[in-house]
């Protein structure tokens, strides 16, 4: 899975979004908080207090990390992973609503979106960042002590159990996203007295959220978000123009280790207890930060057969997939349920062909 929402690779998430607009009509307003930067983007001129309001919004950022990270033993997170397999436990509305988004995510992506792998986290070396190979026997134990299906939520109580020890729960698949969403709540809320909401928030430039239009943007409305090139991080890949809708990116940009010439990056397929492999990055256009987040790292553990279960055609969520090329600095994309005019790869050599799904 991603790293943690405390812990994220910095180059890794820049090597695979980047927003982009024109500095001279936008105000930027960021915070280092989950380890990387979040910036929020507003018109200059459109709101009077934005400024203050945004600074108000990243406070959101740093209460939800504070709450969600397992770095630290003190967070309500850690808490519940030492606690709930002794018992149920109450938790507050806002994380039982993020674990009953997680269980539906888990189901419809079955189970290549899965939060409670904290385990296999630790025995890969990635908690630490220091990636090993574990042994067999401590790789099925982390197995027996990995997944959703062991993590029991009482509806109508509003508790969380584990049905085995050593389980731990783990957002960092969907944390960036999920704050990036409260932060764009509180800003609606403010912003729109001011005759309407138009803004851009992300979180470490790979948890991408924008509601209304870019000032400065030409020729259409939304805001537009680069692709940087996943095997020549200068370079854009392609991009993205964003209207009332997030995009989340997952790749393995610098967070791998080589093991006897294999290349094994930190986003695990839950279903194996392995590295995920094949694909170079996977990026999902979602109504929330939460879904595109969580189901970009679904599409990077499923690839190419994922596409049409990811990003269905008619649905409201579409998706673009970079994968190895014919030769080693190549690459292909693919895409699925991507309008045209919501999408433009770059031209540039080594782009071996654009693919609809």
């Amino acid at each position: 899975m991603p790293p943690n929402p405390s812990n994220p690779d910095p180059d890794a998430i820049r090597a695979d979004s980047e927003a982009v607009g024109e500095e001279l009509h936008a105000i930027r307003v960021g915070r280092t908080a989950m380890a990387c930067r979040f910036e929020i983007v507003f018109n200059a001129g459109q709101h009077a207090l934005g400024t203050t309001h945004a600074v108000e919004a990243l406070d959101l950022v740093d209460a939800i990390e504070s709450r969600l990270t397992v770095y630290r033993d003190d967070s309500e997170v850690a808490r519940l992973n030492r606690a709930a397999a002794d018992g149920p436990q109450a938790v507050a509305d806002d994380l039982w609503a993020l674990l009953e988004r997680c269980r539906e995510l888990h189901a419809g992506t079955s189970g290549a979106f899965d939060p409670a792998v904290g385990r296999l986290v630790r025995t890969w070396g990635f908690h630490q960042r220091a990636g090993r190979v574990p042994d067999p026997e401590s790789l099925a134990a982390a197995m027996q002590s990995s997944g959703m299906r062991h993590v029991e939520l009482d509806d109508r109580a509003r508790t969380v159990r584990f049905d085995r020890q050593g389980l731990e729960l783990n957002f960092g698949a969907i944390g960036k996203g999920w704050a990036v969403d409260r932060v764009v709540e509180r800003l609606c809320e403010r912003f729109d007295a001011d005759g309407g909401v138009h803004l851009l928030v992300h979180g470490g430039q790979s948890s991408v959220r924008a509601v209304g239009h870019q000032a400065s943007l030409s020729g259409g409305e939304g805001w537009i978000v680069g692709l940087v090139h996943p095997l020549r991080p200068s370079c854009r890949l392609a991009t993205f123009r964003l209207r009332d809708r997030a995009l989340g990116t997952s790749g393995s940009g610098t967070q791998f280790f080589v093991d006897r010439g294999r290349r094994l990056g930190h986003v695990l397929d839950p279903r194996r207890g392995v590295p995920a492999e094949g694909v170079l990055s996977a990026t999902v256009i979602a109504p929330t930060g939460a879904d595109a987040d969580a189901l970009a790292t679904a599409l990077y553990v499923l690839g190419p057969e994922g596409l049409a279960r990811v990003a269905p055609r008619g649905g409201e969520v579409s998706a673009a997939l970079v994968v190895p090329g014919r030769s080693a600095s190549n690459v292909r994309v693919l895409t699925a349920n991507l309008a045209s005019d919501a999408f433009q790869v770059v031209d540039a050599p080594g782009i071996e062909i654009v693919e609809s799904v």
